[in-house]
């Protein structure tokens, strides 16, 4: 089992959503969380200050997968967030040592 995180842009979310509902995921959380990395944050102007904003807002998805779906899993999640343009952000993946689901006691990739 493996632990897909993925950093996106907010406005892909729906995109990668239908892409992985696409190839049999079921479960996924999502996060709203803020940060920055080669973007580095911008400045704005409110009510004629300026003011810089070091922490961007993304979207933070989190899968837990079989194996054999990680391949189609990266593939779905990196086609649907691109846009080209810096900041479309991160894919990590970890190893799952386990896996339960609290309601039916299910353990492995049966719980996922």
């Amino acid at each position: 089992m493996k632990m897909v995180i993925a950093i996106i842009k907010p406005f892909k979310l729906d995109d990668v959503r239908e892409a992985l509902s696409e190839i049999g995921v079921q479960g996924v959380t999502v996060t709203e969380v803020k940060g920055f990395g080669r973007q580095k944050g911008h400045t704005e102007l409110y009510r004629g200050a300026e003011y810089v904003v070091d922490f961007l807002p993304k979207i933070k998805i989190e899968i837990a997968t079989s194996d054999d779906l990680i391949d189609q899993v990266i593939e779905a999640i990196s086609k649907a967030a691109l846009t080209g343009k810096i900041g479309d952000g991160k894919i990590f993946v970890m190893p799952l040592e386990q896996a339960i689901r609290i309601r039916t006691g299910e353990s492995g990739v049966d719980a996922i």
